[in-house]
């Protein structure tokens, strides 16, 4: 996650944005700000990536 974090998210791929995505789902409860901040990216960008 951490040299993913230096990469712009248009940049990952999609294997990338599924398992992060998929990660996130697991431990939502427990995310803190910035964890839920980050998924929302995700979630933004699975969903730009569909148009």
């Amino acid at each position: 996650m951490t040299e993913l974090s230096m990469i712009s998210m248009a940049d990952w791929n999609n294997s990338e944005i599924e398992h992060f995505h998929h990660s996130f789902q697991q431990i939502l409860p427990y995310l803190n700000a910035e964890g839920q901040t980050i998924y929302r990216e995700i979630i933004e960008e699975m969903e730009r990536r569909q148009q």
